[in-house]
């Protein structure tokens, strides 16, 4: 997203708008496979076309693969990010975060979480695709550095609808 944007979260510094609510005390960790059936509840209360609780638990068995949940203060998940590093490229292939704890920077943990992940692996860019209409993931990308590199038809089912695709490019140190 915005270069200034992009100088901020390389640093790992993250500024929140001084709209938005104060940033909601979460732990991330790794996910396990019994976390399989609520990650599965979070992504059935978010998307219209949701993953079968059988996709995540074999996704933990993946070794590319990598999911990490937001842990409330209570111990309960609240949000999770599935990211993918093949080699010096990744995606993130979803991200959520429980309607009731939205707005309070759950999200964009998670997302910075798993862009430093992969850097640390030696990622080099990394995809993910949007929908059309979803502004407040597309600000949240563009807050953190993703720009659009592409379109996808009729990408999404129930509703029908376009996917952005959009990409991250990690920082050339200064001096190369």
């Amino acid at each position: 997203m915005g270069g200034g944007a992009r100088n901020v979260a390389r640093a790992g510094l993250v500024r929140y708008p001084s709209s938005s609510v104060a940033p909601a005390a979460v732990a991330l960790r790794d996910a396990q496979l019994a976390d399989a059936p609520r990650i599965a509840a979070i992504e059935a209360g978010v998307f219209s076309d949701p993953w079968p609780v059988n996709a995540f638990s074999e996704l933990l068995l993946a070794s590319h693969t990598s999911i990490r949940v937001a842990v409330d203060q209570r111990g309960r998940i609240v949000g999770y990010c599935i990211s993918i590093a093949v080699v010096d490229q990744g995606e993130i292939a979803n991200i959520a975060v429980k309607p009731s704890s939205r707005r309070r920077g759950v999200a964009g943990r998670l997302l910075d979480d798993a862009v430093e992940t992969s850097r640390k692996l030696g990622v080099t860019q990394i995809f993910l695709e949007v929908r059309t209409s979803n502004d407040a993931a597309r600000e949240l990308y563009r807050s953190r550095g993703f720009a659009i590199v592409g379109r996808r038809s009729a990408y999404y089912r129930n509703p029908l609808e376009d996917a952005l695709l959009l990409r991250w490019d990690s920082p050339v140190p200064s001096g190369e």
